[in-house]
């Protein structure tokens, strides 16, 4: 099921790594470093204009995602006064949607904009820099790339396959998805045909549904056709532009699935370490930037959303009894673990990981959750 990455030989990951260069030459055959070599040309980064290819897994003005990949694309061109040229390619225009990270390790495109999370059959712990079930928030995330070891972990991962990445922001707690049946018990999950990656796929189908791993573009098509009974998205801002409502009235939340949603910005490794130093510092301030600028426009646009769904389009927000909540939470740890089994890469991930959780979750409870709770968080749905 899961392609195994060979990590016999790479360099155990610190803070004071060798260049991912350096850790590339340590490594031996595969197509994706082939293609990683091609763009290394050594005048790339200097004062010759450079044109960029971004390609995105997004359809085009999808708020949110396709305007997070705008705006990167922008930011870095305008940085670096034209010298970076990005150009955005948006979902099966240059390449197909869930093929762009094939398309960066074999040097076909310099650059994308997606969610590693849809690239797991090269290796399940490619999960763990998306979202995983039950997993780290948004922000806990970035703590976790930036002071918890996660980015020399996916800069390890990622550097097997030709690719270097880094967290362009989230999307926060998701929804729990639209389905066309209520879901009263955990049996209300099988034989359902689910639009769902990563490791939520694997969770919902160890409880007997069927999950489909699909593109933004293509979902309302494939309810429409009847190919899938139940899709999850992100949340409101993006269900309301997609415009489930009108298709499935059903709406459940929480989501156990996705709780940061952390949206990807990848390059091919090999044009990634031609750039000069200064322009990686360029391309990095702008994608620091963006983690900013993406999980504000979601938390904002989220809220004005679900006003909207609530008051013109009738949609009834269902709570998942708890006794489901349970189960899904139990199946998730198992799955999550899982991982571990894979490889030594696998392990190494999910330890982090699982010490990051921890640790930032002694915490929570006695300072935000608690916070909320005094503050008066309400459930907007519990009159609905």
């Amino acid at each position: 099921m899961t392609d195994k990455l060979d990590t016999k030989n790479m360099p155990a990951t610190s803070h004071n790594a060798e260049p991912l260069s350096r850790r590339r030459a340590l490594l031996t055959g595969g197509a994706a470093l082939t293609g990683a070599a091609a763009l290394a040309a050594p005048a790339v980064g200097q004062n010759t204009p450079q044109t960029i290819r971004m390609a995105t897994s997004w359809p085009p003005n999808l708020g949110g995602l396709a305007d997070s990949a705008k705006r990167v694309a922008k930011g870095i061109t305008q940085a670096s006064q034209g010298r970076l040229n990005v150009e955005v390619h948006t979902a099966g225009t240059l390449v197909p949607p869930l093929g762009v990270h094939d398309a960066a390790s074999a040097g076909e495109i310099e650059m994308y904009h997606s969610a590693d999370y849809y690239f797991q059959k090269k290796h399940r712990g490619l999960n763990f820099f998306s979202s995983v079930p039950l997993g780290l928030t948004s922000l806990e995330q970035i703590g976790w790339l930036k002071y918890g070891g996660g980015q020399e972990l996916w800069d390890e991962l990622n550097a097997g396959f030709g690719v270097k990445a880094f967290s362009a922001g989230g999307t926060g707690v998701q929804m729990g998805g639209w389905f066309n049946k209520e879901i009263k018990s955990i049996d209300d999950f099988k034989g359902l045909t689910m639009r769902m990656p990563g490791l939520g796929a694997q969770v919902i189908t160890k409880l007997g549904a069927n999950a489909v791993s699909l593109p933004g573009g293509g979902i309302v098509d494939a309810l429409f056709d009847g190919t899938i009974d139940a899709t999850e998205w992100v949340g409101p801002y993006n269900d309301l532009q997609f415009g489930f409502q009108k298709l499935l009235k059903t709406y459940i939340y929480p989501g156990f699935h996705e709780p940061t949603g952390q949206i990807s910005i990848g390059f091919n490794l090999g044009f990634w370490d031609a750039l000069s130093s200064a322009d990686q510092a360029i391309v990095t301030g702008i994608i620091d930037a963006e983690l900013t600028h993406h999980n504000a426009d979601y938390y904002g646009n989220n809220g004005l959303a679900l006003t909207q769904l609530l008051k013109e389009s009738g949609t009834k927000p269902t709570k998942l009894p708890d006794d489901v909540w349970n189960a899904l939470a139990q199946a998730s740890f198992e799955v999550t673990a899982s991982v571990a089994q894979d490889d030594d890469m696998g392990r190494r991930i999910v330890e982090s990981y699982d010490a990051y959780r921890a640790l930032v979750g002694s915490a929570g409870p006695m300072s935000q959750a608690e916070y909320l709770a005094k503050r008066g968080a309400t459930d907007l749905f519990a009159d609905v």
